[in-house]
């Protein structure tokens, strides 16, 4: 099932890369693969947050009344970057869902149309540091699918990367007298923590652990509870949604998913005659009769 996503979202990639060079518009982003064989963590996250003028405080907090924090920030840094970033957890229904243990995300690395998609059936406090472990795909030049644990050198260096700029290492060695506490105390901790820094629980465990801190029993022992936690929660949630009426409309929905950068420019190719509705419904992932209330939705 992945491998069909991976080839939907790689024929939407040629499409949009196509229509870009037949425009003139083809930048090439120097980015992409410019820390092909580093292996240094710190020095690919230092490179992205430069890159993306990245501010961990804005990301945390905000930068005053009703601007962006958290995921909804660093997605626009992102694609201000010239990167799209989707948001697909099923193969066009929900009874296609996608499983986090089969993939949280991908990144297809292209010089000209970096796509990075993010499986939304993740919690959305997890999205942010899925996002970042794809950029470091992308900076080092890779195409690739993360699934649920680091499998191999690459992942587990990705991983480092995005801990080291949601969560940096002199701030988690702090919690160095959390050494030996009772699980208790630490989960406390660690939701203390993931809720100041607009990040997921997992990730603070894993950020724990890689510090020496906590050992692999205890991050494997807070990870499942937290996910145990989470489950509870999204069941409740889907709940609440069956007893309750309205909620955002359809086309504001999937523009969330689709991401403004990608929406906003099948608006402008549209207009410009460069893209056919139909071309612009197989960009989008919608049928052709959505395409215009779609682009002409609110951002």
């Amino acid at each position: 099932m992945v491998d069909t996503l991976l080839r939907e979202v790689r024929a939407r990639q040629d499409m949009v890369r196509a229509v870009l060079e037949a425009e003139e518009e083809a930048d090439r982003l120097g980015f992409v693969g410019s820390l092909q064989g580093q292996r240094d963590p710190e020095a690919i996250a230092a490179a992205i947050r430069r890159s993306l003028d990245f501010d961990l405080q804005i990301f945390c907090h905000g930068s005053g009344r009703g601007t962006p924090r958290g995921f909804a920030y660093l997605r626009d840094r992102v694609e201000a970057a010239g990167i799209f970033v989707l948001l697909i957890g099923n193969l066009s229904s929900h009874h296609s869902a996608l499983n986090v243990e089969l993939f949280r995300g991908f990144a297809l690395a292209d010089p000209v149309a970096p796509f990075v998609v993010i499986n939304d059936q993740d919690s959305e406090q997890a999205w942010s540091f899925t996002l970042l472990h794809e950029l470091a795909h992308i900076w080092l030049g890779q195409t690739g699918v993360s699934g649920g644990g680091p499998s191999n050198a690459v992942e587990t260096l990705c991983n480092d990367v995005a801990g080291s700029i949601l969560l940096p290492t002199a701030e988690i060695a702090a919690e160095d007298n959390l050494a030996g506490a009772a699980q208790e105390r630490i989960a406390a901790r660690i939701s203390a923590i993931a809720e100041s820094r607009q990040v997921s629980h997992s990730m603070v465990a894993y950020k724990l652990y890689r510090e020496g801190i906590i050992d692999q029993r205890m991050w494997s022992s807070v990870t499942a509870l937290f996910r145990q936690r989470w489950l509870r929660s999204k069941a409740a949630q889907r709940d609440r949604a069956r007893e309750s009426e309205g909620g955002p409309s359809y086309y504001i929905v999937r523009r969330h998913k689709l991401g403004n950068r990608l929406v906003e420019l099948a608006k402008r190719m549209l207009a410009d005659g460069a893209l056919s509705p139909s071309k612009a419904a197989t960009i989008l992932g919608v049928k052709p009769s959505n395409v215009y209330p779609l682009t002409n939705s609110a951002a």
